[in-house]
């Protein structure tokens, strides 16, 4: 059996592994409330863009704001992944889905988050470019991303999605029609917006242009957002399994150093008997 000290050292370090996974579920859960304002906030500017949209567009079709210029004849995939590998297998899940679907031949990739660039290049597969998860949860820049969708006739994104608190799932989307259908449930006004009754400069084109970029902006930063929501879910699941698993150890250390405890005493107790029992003879 363990001495009575050296169970007591692995005693403090179950206490300390317990209050660091506390410390990250608590950040985790700060995140995770975090990030959802952040995405009803986006969904409200969204919801009064598209209001104003829906009532000067020039097309049933949405252009991704990219004007009249030419589209190139591959269809391009966005996946977002967790920048480090402590994801849980979620992220397995989402690869292992984008993959399902990968033709070399019909599409290109640029991957977020450098889990993602790492598994797909140990899976040999090539990726036109590597962006890192941005770090901060506000004012995230999505430019190179929409930039680079509006060079595609069409663009898939697969990323993260948060269920619930405990439940994450993946989740792939056409962008243009996200865009339309999240549009589609937002009440549309009653008052026309055109030539007629307004001045548009440079024109109206290219307004509806700056609406439709406006729109990816936020719908790509939507993504991200749920992505990293998603990431935080399971983080926050993950170590509060860990915790619990810590506390149980905890326990059984503590059971384990009192048996030891009392095997001492015992020892002891039967030391002083015996010194008793041969003094006496």
């Amino acid at each position: 059996m363990d001495q009575a000290q050296e169970i007591s050292q692995q005693e403090q370090a179950m206490q300390t592994l317990v209050g660091l996974t506390g410390v990250f579920e608590g950040i985790a859960s700060m995140r995770i409330a975090e990030v959802k304002n952040q995405v009803i906030q986006s969904k409200e500017f969204f919801s009064e863009l598209w209001h104003i949209y829906q009532q000067i567009r020039v097309s049933s079709e949405f252009h991704f704001g990219r004007g009249g210029q030419e589209s190139i004849d591959k269809d391009l995939i966005i996946i977002i992944t967790a920048e480090g590998g402590f994801s849980g297998d979620i992220d397995e899940k989402l690869i292992n889905l984008m993959l399902s679907d990968y033709d070399d031949k019909k599409h290109d990739i640029i991957v977020v988050g450098h889990h993602g660039a790492l598994r797909l290049v140990q899976s040999g597969v090539t990726f036109q470019h590597y962006y890192k998860l941005p770090t901060k949860d506000r004012d995230i820049n999505v430019g190179p991303l929409v930039a680079a969708v509006q060079k595609y006739r069409t663009t898939h994104v697969y990323y993260q999605t948060y269920v619930s608190l405990m439940v994450q799932d993946v989740k792939r989307i056409e962008l243009s029609a996200a865009v339309q259908e999240q549009g589609k449930a937002i009440k549309e006004g009653d008052e026309e917006i055109s030539e007629k009754n307004y001045i548009f400069e440079p024109s109206t084109y290219a307004v509806v242009d700056h609406l439709e970029r406006s729109m990816l902006y936020i719908a790509l930063e939507q993504v991200i957002l749920e992505s990293k929501l998603a990431q935080y879910a399971s983080r926050f699941r993950a170590m509060s399994s860990a915790q619990d698993k810590a506390k149980a150890s905890l326990n059984e250390v503590r059971l384990r150093y009192h048996r030891a405890r009392r095997a001492d005493k015992d020892k002891r107790l039967k030391e002083t008997v015996l010194g008793l029992r041969g003094a006496a003879i």
